[in-house]
C-alpha cells in the first residue's frame, strides 16, 4: 500500500513527465503505460527514438487477461522483484519465474540452450492464454515466438522488451512481425526488468481505473 508521502512523490513525478514531454502520438490506454515506463526507468527515449510499440488491441487483451485470472510468466526474478504484489493477489495471477529453477538448469545444460529458453518451455501450459513480461533475456523473447510459431501457446500478451546488444533489438523487431498474438515492445537495445514490471503495473492500474468506472 501506498503511503501518502510516497503517492504525493509519484504524483509529482508523474506531472514532471506529463511537461517534459508535451503532445505525443499515444492513445489514451497507451500513455499511462509509457509514462510508467519512463517514471521507471528515468529515460524519455521511451517517448522518442526508443519508442514503445502496441500491436492492435494490445492494451485491451491485457486487461481482459489479468481480470480473467491469467498467469503471468516472466523471464527474470528481476521483473517479478517490480511487480507491486497486492496486485496479483487482489486478482488472482500467479506469477511464474523459472530461470533458478534446478530442473531448468539441468536441462538448459543437456540441451545446450539458456536457461531462459529453457525456462520459456517449462511454463508452455501457464504462457498459453497469460502474459508474458520479458525484460532481460532475448533468448527467451525468441523462444516464446518460436512456440507462437509451433502452434504450441497463444498468449493472451507478449510484452518483450529485454535490455542488451546482443540480439535485444533483434528478438524485439522479430516480436513487432508476429501479428498473431497481441504485443507490447519498443526499437531498439533499452528495456530491462524494471520497464517489463512497469509496463505489467500500468496494466492492473488500468484494470483497477476500468473496476471503479
Amino acid at each position: 500500500m501506498q503511503t501518502k508521502k510516497g503517492q504525493s512523490i509519484e504524483d509529482a513525478s508523474m506531472v514532471m513527465i506529463e511537461n517534459e514531454i508535451g503532445t505525443h502520438d499515444y492513445n489514451e490506454k497507451e500513455w499511462p503505460i509509457v509514462r510508467r515506463v519512463i517514471h521507471s526507468t528515468a529515460d524519455f527515449d521511451f517517448a522518442g527514438k526508443n519508442k514503445i510499440i502496441f500491436s492492435q488491441n494490445a492494451v485491451e487483451s491485457g486487461i481482459n487477461a489479468l481480470k480473467n485470472n491469467c498467469s503471468i510468466v516472466v523471464d527474470v526474478n528481476g521483473v517479478m522483484g517490480g511487480l507491486n504484489k497486492q496486485n496479483p493477489k487482489d486478482f488472482g495471477n500467479k506469477i511464474i519465474c523459472n530461470i533458478s529453477s534446478l530442473e531448468v538448469m539441468e536441462l538448459a545444460k543437456k540441451q545446450n540452450k539458456t536457461r531462459s529458453q529453457v525456462s520459456m518451455r517449462v511454463a508452455s501450459s501457464d504462457i498459453d492464454g497469460g502474459i508474458i513480461a520479458i525484460g532481460n533475456a532475448p533468448t527467451a523473447l525468441l523462444e516464446v515466438i518460436q512456440m507462437v510459431k509451433e502452434g504450441l501457446v497463444k498468449p493472451a500478451l507478449i510484452i518483450g522488451i529485454p535490455v542488451g546488444f546482443i540480439c535485444a533489438a533483434e528478438s524485439k523487431e522479430e516480436l513487432s512481425q508476429l501479428s498473431e498474438i497481441p504485443f507490447i515492445t519498443n526499437i531498439g537495445r533499452k528495456g530491462g526488468s524494471s520497464s517489463a514490471s512497469a509496463i505489467v503495473n500500468a496494466l492492473y492500474k488500468l484494470v483497477r481505473l476500468e473496476s471503479d468506472s
